[in-house]
């Protein structure tokens, strides 16, 4: 009877810690992440931006060459 309260005790008690450390550090880190990602992702989409008007100024000046 011991022993099986002492298991059951046990289980919770990790169980319990397990919960905690999911809300408390992972959820947080979990949301820097994602605003990083954001931020990365937007910072992408102005790279690529001023890449393709790069290229559609090179592609004007070879039209006006011909």
């Amino acid at each position: 009877m011991f022993l099986t309260r002492a298991i059951s005790v046990t289980n919770f008690v990790v169980a319990t810690s397990a919960l905690t450390f999911q809300v408390c550090v992972l959820y947080p880190w979990h949301k820097q992440l994602d605003d990083d990602f954001e931020a990365l992702k937007k910072e992408h989409l102005r790279v690529l931006g001023a890449i393709k008007a790069i290229g559609e100024g090179a592609a004007g000046q070879k039209e006006k060459a011909v």
